[in-house]
């Protein structure tokens, strides 16, 4: 009898550390979200400020307007597919769910490879981050969401890797749950580039 006192106060115990471990995981990830905005938001106000200090050099309204716009269409709909992947899991569906998390990391990939392109082509033009503020403001707030894509991806990946070994649990309905979250963030900071930097820019 007391023996199995002991074990069902052991069981409780270990359920509490793990739902307090949980708690843990998804306040940390907000902290990191707020942080997140905040460090956009800097990188905004940077480029608000100095985005007509072009010095003689590229101006926004040399932006690739069909390139920013299919990059927009492009996040968009990987913002959908992430919800789709979402939806498997709650229905319980592994594979689903996988193959969901698959093409949203691989429609990040083809935006990443895009925003790279467009650099790349800028570069060529002599449009290097040194050549004046607005160039160091531009690279700095775009090239760090293509940062923060490229390791949604990654993340993506290593979420893919677990589901296909442990399947859908607590644990991983929690970590899928976070990255969908992440994901539609980068999706919103994105329109906010768009309307601001590139939109904004062309007019």
């Amino acid at each position: 009898m007391s023996q199995s006192v002991s074990a069902h106060v052991s069981g409780h115990g270990h359920d509490h550390g793990h739902a307090e471990h949980e708690d843990l995981s998804v306040l940390g990830f907000w902290i990191f979200l707020v942080t997140d905005c905040l460090l956009f938001a800097t990188f905004f106000s940077a480029y608000a400020v100095l985005h007509n200090h072009t010095d003689g050099g590229f101006t926004p309204k040399e932006f690739d307007v069909t390139g920013f716009i299919m990059e927009t269409f492009i996040l968009l709909i990987s913002s959908f597919t992430s919800g789709l992947a979402v939806l498997a899991m709650h229905k319980g569906k592994k594979q689903a769910l996988i193959g969901w998390l698959v093409i949203t990391a691989l429609l990040g990939a083809t935006f990443v490879t895009l925003e790279i392109n467009e650099f790349t082509n800028m570069v060529r033009e002599g449009a290097t981050i040194s050549r004046s503020a607005f160039l160091t403001s531009f690279f700095s707030l775009v090239g760090t969401h293509g940062v923060h894509v490229s390791f949604g991806i990654m993340w993506m990946i290593g979420l893919m890797i677990q589901l296909s070994k442990r399947g859908i649990t607590a644990v991983t309905k929690r970590k899928i749950s976070i990255i969908s979250l992440y994901w539609h963030f980068l999706d919103a900071v994105w329109i906010f580039i768009f309307t601001v930097v590139y939109l904004m820019g062309v007019m």
